[in-house]
């Protein structure tokens, strides 16, 4: 969603100064991140840079939305640098948010990949920080590396937001502006769901599934996950049609919803979008078979009555001849083992890897 000429033209005109400290004897020298392109927002315009809702939606989406619209999840920066080591400074919006169900690193953290020849996108190394009070969290995520040019991709945060964000280089390196488009951003995926899609709760913010898919597919991939608030709000369908030429949109959100709310909202929701993207590609996806569904009654009854909504809602959408819709069922969605959660229902990382291998025929299927 970048123009990637203009925004290094830009680059060239800005000097950059960075904060000089002394390390082992070595100078790491610090640039803001906010001289590199920033990626997974639908727009531009937010009332902070590492936010996901402009601030024209304040006061007209529900306040949950808007609060958890200010989590960074899904957001990442893209840089080159020649530098034998990275290094991350950064203030997080709520400096002691905390849940107990979630590592740190994955909830306040940044996660580091590196782009290989031979491997595409390599994990690096995590920014996280020893004491969870702190206002300035600081770490050097790789080190001890060749001094030559690659290209990096670092994630933000995905249950808190980033207020302030500097990257650490060795002084006299380049830090530049990336000269390689992967994830490519021409044409985004948009992704809309829950508190599992915004990233609940893996351990570290590449293991997001909408971080793994990004980097299979090679695609910039938008994530709008609100934490028990995927209500199928319009003023969200609404914002989705403001997004620069999208390649698919999945729709997510039935963990949160119930047979009676999809019966109520989910087809305008759909032709909200449809209207704005008549060719785009949309994927319907089912709730997953929670383990505790197996032995709790109100459970299965739950997630058996919303599947049935979503499927019933789908087959309607394909009799009124919606030819470009896909469908993904639970089976199989997170295995079948019992093993992919942290609490029966967020996903671990087994649950995100899970995820990914059954969406991803469907979503290349789709983006044909």
């Amino acid at each position: 969603m970048l123009n990637y000429r203009k925004f290094i033209l830009s680059i060239a005109l800005t000097v950059l100064v960075g904060m000089v400290s002394v390390a082992q004897g070595k100078k790491t020298v610090y640039y803001d991140a906010s001289a590199f392109p920033l990626f997974g927002k639908c727009v531009e315009e937010t009332s902070a840079r590492y936010e996901r809702l402009p601030e024209a939606l304040k006061g007209v989406v529900r306040q949950p939305v808007w609060d958890l619209s200010r989590n960074s999840s899904g957001l990442y920066i893209r840089f080159r640098s020649n530098s034998t080591k990275i290094c991350a400074k950064w203030s997080s919006t709520y400096p002691r948010h905390y849940m107990p169900h979630m590592a740190d690193a994955g909830d306040s953290g940044l996660d580091l990949y590196i782009l290989t020849e031979k491997d595409g996108w390599r994990f690096a190394g995590s920014g996280f920080d020893w004491g969870r009070d702190k206002e300035v969290k600081s770490r050097k995520i790789v080190a001890n590396m060749k001094p030559q040019m690659r290209e990096y991709m670092l994630y933000l945060s995905l249950y808190n937001g980033i207020t302030s964000l500097e990257i650490g280089v060795d002084e006299g390196s380049v830090i530049e502006a990336p000269a390689v488009e992967s994830p490519r951003s021409d044409s985004p995926i948009v992704m809309y769901g829950t508190s599992i899609l915004q990233g609940g709760c893996t351990s570290r913010p590449g293991m997001a599934f909408t971080a793994i898919l990004g980097r299979k597919l090679d695609r910039e991939v938008i994530n709008l996950g609100f934490s028990g608030n995927a209500k199928l709000d319009y003023e969200i369908a609404d914002y989705i049609t403001k997004v620069k030429n999208p390649s698919l949109i999945v729709l997510d959100y039935v963990p949160n919803s119930d047979a009676e709310l999809i019966n109520e909202k989910g087809e305008k929701f759909f032709r909200i979008i449809r209207d704005a993207f008549p060719d785009v590609p949309v994927i319907f996806v089912e709730d997953p078979t929670f383990p505790h569904s197996r032995f709790d009654q109100k459970m299965y009854e739950e997630v058996t009555s919303k599947n049935a909504a979503q499927h019933a809602l789908f087959k309607k959408l394909k009799k009124a001849g919606e030819k470009k819709i896909f469908y993904v069922s639970t089976d199989g969605l997170i295995g079948d083992d019992g093993e992919a959660t942290v609490d029966g229902v967020h996903f671990t990382d087994l649950g995100m890897m899970r995820y990914v291998e059954k969406m991803l025929p469907v979503m290349k299927k789709a983006l044909r």
